[in-house]
């Protein structure tokens, strides 16, 4: 694996390209891993989501770990993660 994927949920996110992470400084990833959160960690994010036909098809994206400083609704997160340039999209638009 070249990063982490880790669980997030789309619909906390902060601004368009920032969501929320995780209130504490560990979170387990996809295979069960611990990862220790640090600025700058390169992760990928991953949400559960269905297509048109309800099969499952994840919503993905990458990004880096950031400490969350937005304030407001989000302070009981510590971090979060800023999504790349290339958005989140679906896992299937990867096997077209």
């Amino acid at each position: 694996m070249d990063r982490p994927r880790l669980y997030v949920d789309f619909n906390e996110m902060v601004e368009e390209n920032l969501v929320l992470l995780s209130k504490e400084d560990e979170k387990i990833d996809s295979s069960g891993r611990t990862v220790t959160l640090r600025e700058g960690l390169v992760v990928h994010v991953y949400m559960d989501d269905t297509n048109e036909a309800g099969e499952a098809d994840p919503l993905v994206g990458g990004g880096v770990v950031e400490l969350n400083t937005a304030g407001g609704w989000t302070t009981a997160a510590k971090w979060s993660c800023r999504i790349d340039a290339r958005g989140i999209r679906h896992l299937s638009d990867f096997q077209g």
